[in-house]
């Protein structure tokens, strides 16, 4: 059977992780090809769903190291632009339970240059879903022009934002501001918990899927780490188990899950259009789906999702909270 074609949009990141130094005084880096949507797109073209991604890629050192990686794993690069501007770094640190914080580089990087000429070249006519979100929609000069990127595309593909909060690089109020906005126009939201708390303070995750849903968006989804995932079809609401995992580090974890939830509903024939045929069964599923694949994600370094061999696609029987 073939799959819908998801197209992702966004960065394409290189993760620096410290490793032992050769000599005192030294830093050594290892340096992995990351960003949140480009490991989203690798993670859908290594489950089977033709994925093409539509980046600005540089043609410095760690440009050429992401086109590698992401056309080893069949990723579509055809509509990807080249930049001139050199790539963003981030380099992170990990605490015991292999989570990570970042500092960025990214001034003036290729990332966020978008223009509307760049994007209107995108041919979405074969288009079931378009995924977007983390720095590229938040970040100038391109982040405007990728959010009316996606109001162009909600006209005729299935929607999927993840905001992937970065307070570093862009101010909470910006995320504040725009997100009823990305929820106009998405049929999915999958974000964090820690996003959750950073976007709406003090909010229960039943009383943020409800203001979500009331500025539009029909599937909210949280993750929740070792805790499993809450998901909200227009308010009934499903919790789903993570399951047991030896965690090297959380690196791209979010990631795959939305590759997994997207690759699911896909594979079931429910992308396309705003999601009208889904039905509560169906997410959880989905989610079970994909925090089997997000697992597998975060059992090695970095972000480096599973391939479709990896996985077996049975997934446990439903289990549902009120709401």
């Amino acid at each position: 059977m073939s799959l819908p074609l998801v197209t992702v949009l966004g960065e394409c990141v290189a993760d620096a992780f410290t490793v032992p130094a050769p000599l005192p005084g030294e830093l050594a880096l290892r340096i992995l090809p990351g960003g949140g949507p480009a490991n989203t797109a690798v993670a859908l073209a290594r489950l089977g769903t033709p994925a093409r991604f539509l980046a600005r890629l540089s043609d410095d050192v760690f440009g050429r190291l992401f086109r590698g990686h992401l056309e080893a794993s069949g990723v579509d690069l055809s509509a990807a632009v080249r930049a001139p501007e050199p790539s963003t770094l981030a380099v992170a640190e990990l605490d015991a339970q292999g989570r990570a914080t970042y500092s960025f580089h990214a001034r003036g990087t290729a990332d966020w240059q978008w223009t509307t000429d760049e994007l209107a070249a995108a041919d979405l006519a074969s288009t079931a879903c378009l995924h977007s979100g983390s720095l590229a929609l938040v970040r100038g000069p391109g982040g405007t022009v990728v959010e009316e990127f996606l109001a162009r595309a909600s006209a005729t593909a299935t929607v999927s934002v993840d905001p992937n909060v970065r307070p570093l690089l862009v101010g909470l109020e910006v995320y504040r501001e725009r997100l009823p906005r990305w929820c106009a126009l998405a049929d999915v939201l999958r974000l964090s918990e820690d996003d959750l708390e950073l976007l709406l303070p003090g909010h229960t995750i039943e009383r943020a899927c409800d203001t979500w849903h009331a500025a539009g968006v029909p599937l909210v989804v949280i993750t929740r780490g070792e805790h499993g995932a809450v998901a909200s079809l227009d308010g009934e609401r499903v919790v789903v188990p993570a399951p047991p995992t030896d965690v090297v580090d959380t690196v791209g974890a979010g990631d795959s899950f939305t590759a997994g939830l997207l690759h699911h509903l896909g594979a079931r024939g429910l992308l396309g259009g705003r999601l009208t045929e889904l039905r509560v069964d169906d997410v959880f599923d989905a989610c079970a789906f994909a925090s089997r694949v997000a697992a597998l994600t975060c059992g090695v370094v970095g972000p480096n999702p599973p391939w479709a061999s990896q996985l077996r696609l049975r997934a446990p029987a439903a289990g549902r909270t009120a709401g």
